[in-house]
């Protein structure tokens, strides 16, 4: 399908005028064949690889059928985890710029759940949420969805994964079945279709290719002895040099023991899986996004919602059981016309599995040799070092508080200075790492917001 402005769907003036703002010109494909029939109320399954523009496809049209007068819930965006919730969150408060007086409005669980019914005392206009917490605040009767008119489930194919069947269906059950219901799912397994057909009501199916174009995607698998794995990973990084590169393993502790492995090597890794506490989890997204972490081990569920822009080598560790786990995996590399590399290894006793992913990509795979370096004085330290600043959103920090305390005399500019992440009680900020440690001098001896705060090293 040819590329499509904004600019061709009856959108206000205003609402377009911001998109331009945030870089969104042309349509990509999940956009522009469900966008219209969501403006137009229906209806729509889709299915979408991630990176695919979705959140805009279903936010927009979210967004325009909200009245600002009626502080009540009228939409519900469901997520499997809470990255992608917090994900989904931020675009939508950066497309409602327009919309004034939007009340957005996270809910999801390893946070404290006393605030939020602080809160919903005064009702958001949009919930983003996990189906557990969600739930768990209706059969409180602190959120009510009894004028909610649009549902979406984002990521729905993981949420089924996930075990979240049933609290959907109960949280269903809360809203009016005269509603607009939208379904979007990177794989399209029998579940979906089922659960589809359960809750919508004569939806559009919208399919976007899901394959990878191999001039964008560098796709090599490599076979290795048993035992073999983690040493062919080492001489792999060595050789690559990536500043930013997903390892996908199936299980968590695995995830944990590789991370712990390249560490000894020397290698910036960081382990993101579902035994981790939430503040760590917090930390492990922050310091990679942010590029002081190379390399992330990640389970496939753990691994929803990282959204990573420049992201150059993905590697499956272990090759997933389905071929469209596969594909979903390495599209998180080569985006934006930029080049990617997926790595896969296997034994000999995979090879079905490789000869599946061939199958249904319509092509033959590529197998490489591995490089036989493994010299660790090669292992290349990421360009940004993390600070951690004892102070956060509660306390009314901003992104240019920081910003001021890290420029003030001029001793450092702002092109030194990487991602600000703020939370609810702490702060981080990357800082290119040659000049680390006159920040946290800076800092430390300085004030933000006329006081003097603790920072730390990561």
């Amino acid at each position: 399908m040819t590329s499509a402005s904004f600019s061709s769907l009856p959108l206000p003036q205003d609402f377009l005028v911001n998109l331009e703002s945030l870089g969104y010109l042309e349509m990509t494909p999940i956009q522009a064949q469900s966008l219209p029939e969501v403006l137009a109320g229906k209806d729509v399954k889709a299915q979408a690889k991630t990176g695919s523009g979705k959140t805009a496809a279903f936010g927009i049209g979210l967004l325009l059928k909200i009245d600002p007068a009626r502080f009540v819930p009228q939409a519900l965006v469901l997520c499997p985890t809470r990255e992608l919730a917090d994900q989904v969150s931020k675009e939508l408060r950066r497309l409602a710029r327009p919309v004034t007086n939007t009340k957005i409005m996270t809910l999801c669980g390893g946070t404290p759940i006393g605030p939020q019914f602080a809160s919903l005392e005064h009702p958001p206009h949009i919930v983003v949420g996990t189906p557990g917490r969600v739930l768990k605040h209706l059969r409180k009767e602190t959120l009510k969805l009894d004028k909610t008119t649009m549902l979406v489930l984002d990521e729905a194919d993981r949420m089924l994964d996930m075990g979240f069947q049933d609290d959907i269906q109960a949280i269903i059950t809360d809203i009016p079945s005269q509603r607009q219901t939208l379904l979007f799912s990177a794989t399209y397994p029998e579940a979906i279709e089922q659960i589809s057909q359960q809750i919508q009501r004569n939806p559009l199916t919208v399919t976007v290719e899901s394959l990878h174009d191999n001039t964008v995607i560098q796709q090599t698998f490599y076979e290795v002895n048993k035992g073999d794995k983690t040493r062919a990973l080492i001489a792999l990084l060595i050789q690559e040099q990536p500043e930013s590169c997903v390892v996908f393993c199936q299980r968590k502790d695995q995830c944990q023991s590789l991370a712990d492995d390249l560490k000894q090597c020397g290698f910036h890794a960081l382990a993101l899986h579902g035994d981790l506490e939430q503040r760590d989890r917090d930390l492990t997204l922050v310091r990679f996004a942010n590029k002081s972490a190379s390399v992330l081990i990640a389970t496939d569920v753990a691994a929803r919602g990282l959204d990573i822009k420049d992201l150059g080598m993905v590697v499956n560790y272990e090759l997933p059981p389905d071929p469209e786990i596969y594909v979903h995996r390495i599209g998180r590399t080569g985006r934006a016309g930029k080049e990617g590399l997926a790595v896969s290894l296997f034994h000999a006793s995979e090879a079905p599995k490789v000869n599946a992913i061939e199958r249904y990509l319509k092509q033959a795979t590529v197998l490489g040799d591995l490089p036989d370096t493994e010299n660790h004085d090669d292992i290349r330290h990421p360009p940004m070092v993390t600070l951690s600043i004892d102070s956060g959103r509660k306390n009314k920090l901003r992104p240019g508080d920081i910003l001021g305390a890290l420029t003030v005399g001029q001793v450092l500019s702002g092109d030194q200075i990487g991602r600000i992440d703020i939370f609810d009680f702490v702060a981080y900020v990357a800082v290119q790492r040659d000049i680390a440690g006159k920040a946290l001098k800076l800092m430390s001896e300085g004030k933000i917001k006329g006081r003097r705060i603790r920072v730390r090293r990561i």
